[in-house]
């Protein structure tokens, strides 16, 4: 089994939930942006730069919402031929404070855009947007 410890932003403004649309192997679904550490990196900066490298948007951290804990088998995520993967997802509130929306190129991630919140449960995500939405007091419809 491998470890991978990720960081992520709760992003609302106006009625409306930023996205990015995950596209890895045969998988894909909008999710939150964020993503991997890098070593020694600081878990609210490796959530603003990923922010930033998926979205376009700066954004400044707001505060933490809660800490995840998920094992997925390796075909789960897309990858049958490698090893479960333990998930340490760090997720954070956050306001964009600058930059302009752009879609990420050549990353996991494929597009970025808003959606307004009434709108995301009827949309294909991962299950990780729905567990940030509970963590931040969002309405989620079961």
């Amino acid at each position: 089994m491998e470890t991978r410890i990720a960081a992520y932003a709760v992003v609302v403004d106006q009625g409306r939930m930023l996205l990015a649309h995950w596209s890895e192997g045969e998988y894909s679904g909008w999710t939150l942006p964020g993503g991997g550490l890098e070593f020694g990196e600081h878990p609210e900066e490796a959530a603003v730069r990923e922010v930033r490298e998926e979205t376009g948007y700066d954004v400044e951290v707001d505060g933490l919402l809660g800490i995840d804990s998920v094992v997925h088998p390796g075909a789960a995520i897309g990858h049958p031929d490698r090893p479960d993967r333990h998930a340490l997802r760090v997720i954070y509130r956050a306001h964009v404070v600058g930059g302009t929306l752009a879609n990420e190129v050549d990353g996991s991630t494929d597009e970025a855009a808003w959606f307004p919140l009434d709108a995301v449960d009827d949309l294909r995500r991962v299950p990780l947007v729905d567990v940030a939405r509970r963590f931040a007091g969002l309405p989620v419809r079961d």
